[in-house]
């Protein structure tokens, strides 16, 4: 039996990154730059008025005080997207609207709200320092600056930036392509009415999720055809689409065997138990021309995508260019008493709470029933709970592993 951090080796040496692709910027979201973007141009790329007000020298308002006030004639109006240069003299003004380039020689712009207009004049009460109210050529970023980085996510700011210094398209680690597959002579979708002895396919349409949660790019192939040669088929096909397959329902018992002889011509797959509840049944392979990353998961749907957690998400980080492909895990005190059979690594469903004090507190789910989806839906984390750990007391600090977030 091996460990849980054996089967991570294990699976984690197989990940391959996909070579970048250029996207446009609209759809980089979530993914890592795969380069250095370099601006070419300052940001901004002129002098421009970060409010609407009137654009000064401001020598001219240096003295202006509400006892003492400078009236200057207004000259013109600037709107934003003007590209006519315009050039202030010596004690006038121009009204500029918010984003409009500066007139020449104006270094100031006093705030519409500040100010008193009469007609053609303004009069101006307050005494501004240069560059009030006004965005510098380049101050945001110059030529030469590195706006993204390689390796850096790309959330909403970054595709604003990445527009902002004109790249319409940009260098990124692609989302791998996920295809999840599941068997069992038991499966109905969920579009049909289960017979006697059936059940709803569950496992793809969770598995299809998580992987979703993890970031891979996912294709739900459904329930697979029970003659063995036709599985061998539609798995052979969707190893030519994908970096990685997950089977489920195919770990355990008689229906594994099966799976692993219809696709052993395909490469080598491994049954083998690992020592973590639930999901100690599993298996993986690299199959096809491309050796790809194949697992099978078991048939129950919450040690499923416990397995899936644990094991196969990590992969898919990898696969998207993270340092990190784990979860962020913190110490909580436990509400409940913890027993656990010794020598498995548990992986139990709790629901994470703060106390007075802002300290962690988990409470744990499902009352050990490992088969119980509902509680599992209840749960934002896992209790990790090691192997040689067999009773845990109430208040005890054990590690618990964030799940996704919710709104």
């Amino acid at each position: 039996m091996r460990t849980v951090t054996e089967q991570l080796d294990l699976v984690l040496s197989a990940a391959l990154t996909p070579p970048p692709v250029r996207v446009a910027i609209s759809e980089a979201q979530g993914l890592l730059c795969a380069e250095e973007v370099v601006a070419t141009a300052a940001l901004p790329a002129f002098d421009q008025a970060a409010v609407d007000g009137y654009a000064v020298r401001s020598v001219d308002i240096h003295n202006a005080s509400a006892s003492a006030p400078v009236t200057l004639p207004i000259v013109g109006t600037i709107e934003a997207g003007t590209r006519l240069a315009h050039r202030l003299q010596p004690h006038q003004c121009v009204y500029v609207a918010t984003g409009a380039p500066l007139p020449i020689i104006a270094d100031t712009v006093v705030p519409r709200s500040t100010t008193d207009r009469s007609g053609a004049r303004v009069t101006v009460t307050t005494s501004l320092p240069s560059g009030r109210y006004v965005r510098r050529t380049g101050e945001d970023v110059q030529p030469g600056d590195v706006a993204v980085r390689s390796g850096a996510f790309i959330g909403a700011a970054q595709v604003g930036l990445l527009a902002a210094v004109g790249r319409d398209k940009v260098l990124v680690h692609p989302r791998p392509r996920l295809s999840i597959v599941t068997v069992g002579d038991e499966l109905v979708d969920v579009s049909r009415t289960p017979g006697p002895g059936q059940v709803f396919d569950v496992n793809s349409y969770a598995l299809a999720a998580a992987a979703r949660d993890a970031g891979a790019e996912v294709n739900r192939v459904g329930i697979a055809p029970h003659d063995l040669r036709r599985l061998r088929e539609l798995v052979e096909a969707r190893l030519l689409v994908s970096e990685l397959v997950v089977i489920a329902g195919a770990a355990g018992g008689h229906s594994a065997e099966l799976v692993v002889e219809a696709l052993s011509e395909l490469g080598d797959l491994d049954l083998t138990r690992v020592a973590m509840q639930p999901g100690s049944a599993q298996g993986f392979g690299r199959l096809g021309p491309d050796r790809v990353p194949t697992f099978l998961l078991p048939m129950n749907p919450v040690s499923a995508l416990v397995v899936f957690e644990v094991i196969v998400r990590p992969v898919v980080r990898v696969m998207l260019g993270r340092r990190n492909p784990y979860r962020r895990t913190v110490a909580a005190r436990t509400l409940e008493p913890i027993t656990s059979p010794p020598g498995r690594r548990q992986f139990l469903r709790g629901q994470l709470l703060r106390d007075e004090n802002d300290d962690y507190l988990v409470h744990v789910l499902g009352g050990g029933g490992t088969h119980l989806l509902a509680s599992l839906a209840e749960a934002n984390c896992l209790v990790l709970v090691d192997e040689d750990a067999t009773s845990i007391p109430v208040g005890s600090e054990v590690a618990v592993s964030f799940l996704a977030q919710r709104a």
